[in-house]
């Protein structure tokens, strides 16, 4: 059976790096974020169609990777943080990814511990949307009583974190 993390939370706090570590020290597979590989293709107008876009290549893309039944498999965010953006950016939620059930067994939140950096995909740079936008995310675990943890450091600080919110969480 496959255990599923998810990285999960605001812009520039480490996910898309912690999360191939994090496969790596696990011996898993890795998702990476579609949202992003979505916006350096399109842009980062998005609206609606964009946004189920995104949702639809999360699915494919998990999909794809759990057909190869890894023990591990690590997300670079998913469809929950599509719906957090769809709050943040039409001021609401998508039906679509309300109905959609197929959660990770973890979700890990990377704490606002790390310093801004731009990266031309991301939109919400200011203190105040950075908290807003985390507060969105936390917000729908928060929503579907799911299973979440923070991680905090730099570096291998953040790795550690990470692989302690796993072994606390008793997934084995």
């Amino acid at each position: 059976m496959t255990r599923h993390i998810c990285l999960h939370g605001a812009e520039s706090t480490g996910k898309s790096t912690l999360a191939p570590r994090l496969a790596l020290q696990l011996g898993g597979l890795v998702v990476p974020e579609y949202g992003r590989t979505y916006a350096e293709a399109n842009g980062t107008d998005l609206d609606e169609i964009d946004l189920l876009a995104i949702f639809d290549g999360h699915l494919a893309a998990t999909r794809k990777a759990m057909a190869q039944r890894p023990e591990w498999l690590v997300s670079d965010t998913d469809p929950l943080m599509t719906q957090a953006w769809a709050i943040m950016l039409l001021g609401r939620r998508l039906l679509e990814i309300d109905h959609w059930d197929d959660v990770a067994d973890l979700y890990l939140v990377p704490a606002m511990d790390l310093p801004w950096q731009e990266d031309g995909t991301r939109l919400f740079g200011s203190e105040l949307a950075r908290e807003q936008f985390m507060e969105v995310a936390i917000a729908e675990l928060e929503r579907r009583r799911l299973n979440w943890a923070w991680v905090e450091g730099a570096g291998d600080a953040r790795l550690q974190s990470a692989l302690a919110a796993i072994a606390a969480a008793d997934l084995e």
